[in-house]
Order: C-alpha cells, then sequence, then structure tokens
C-alpha cells in the first residue's frame, strides 16, 4: 500500500505505530511488506482497522492506539520475546478465556513487566498457546500482588480447535 495522498496514516506509519506501542519489530510482525492487507478507513481518511484473508489483525483508535484482533495476537505472539505484553495462565482458566470470559489476578502465573493498565495484551496458557487478546485492567505488578480484581478484559477468545 502506498502513502495515502490525503495526508493519513499509511502502513509505514502503522508499523512505526506498533513498533512505538509494543515494542521493536512489532510493526514487521503486525504488518509485513510482503503481505496484501486491507486498510479500512473512516470517511475523513483515518485508519480504523487492518484486516488480512479476512481476519481482523488490528482496529487503531481515535486515542492513536491499537486494539489487537486475534489474528494480531498470533502475529505478535510469535514476534515478541515471551513474556513480554503476555499475561499466563493455567488449565484452570483456558475453558473461560477461549469463551472470552475476563482473566482474574487469582488465576494468572504470570505476567510481562512492561504492562500497564490499557494496554493491550496476550492472554496465553503456560504451555504457551495463545488463548485471547484483550486490554490489561491493572499494572504487572498489582496482577502479581492482588489476589482479586480483574487482570484482563477479555475481547477475542480462540476457539478450542484453533
Amino acid at each position: 500500500m502506498s502513502e495515502p495522498a490525503d495526508g493519513s496514516a499509511g502502513l509505514p506509519q502503522l508499523r512505526t505505530i506498533a513498533d512505538y506501542q509494543f515494542g521493536s519489530g512489532a510493526g514487521a510482525a503486525l504488518f509485513p511488506s510482503d503481505e496484501s492487507l486491507t486498510v479500512k478507513r473512516t470517511s475523513s481518511g483515518r485508519p480504523q482497522q487492518v484486516h488480512a484473508d479476512g481476519s481482523r489483525i488490528v482496529s487503531f483508535g481515535v486515542d492513536g492506539r491499537f486494539t489487537l484482533g486475534l489474528e494480531g495476537g498470533r502475529r505478535l505472539e510469535a514476534a515478541l520475546a515471551e513474556p513480554a505484553y503476555r499475561v499466563v495462565v493455567d488449565d484452570e482458566s483456558e475453558p473461560f478465556v477461549r469463551d472470552e470470559k475476563n482473566v482474574f489476578t487469582k488465576f494468572v502465573l504470570e505476567v510481562g513487566d512492561e504492562i500497564r493498565p490499557g494496554d493491550e495484551v496476550l492472554v496465553v496458557h503456560e504451555r504457551g498457546e495463545l488463548l485471547a487478546v484483550g486490554t490489561a485492567r491493572l499494572d504487572a505488578g498489582a496482577i502479581r500482588d492482588f489476589e482479586t480484581g480483574m487482570a484482563v478484559s477479555v475481547r477475542e477468545g480462540a476457539p478450542a480447535d484453533d
């Protein structure tokens, strides 16, 4: 995709935003230059969603941050070193998380140190399998320390046969 004539964000700018939000290499992982991506835009030309093969990679919020789709989570999981942007749970939580139920602190085994409230995160099983994507509600320290409370508001769960 080439740079839009109206000055709104093209793929190079979206890659830069992803690198800023998730760390170096995230932009190339989410939006590879050798892949055909579809950028859906608002009537004003602002990017709204990025899709590949019909799957949503990300949505671009009015706050300038991405919200992950499950496909975006898969791409980041492969690109980011563990435990970056990951909230790790065990067998007990797996069916609930896949069913898009929220993650509570008492069920979290491990959490990436960089996580802050509002960050997009990957919810993974302790075996490393991506279960869902969502938004952190607490920072990493609070997720580790609290016995009660919501750790992640799950947006999209991965079906078990995925």
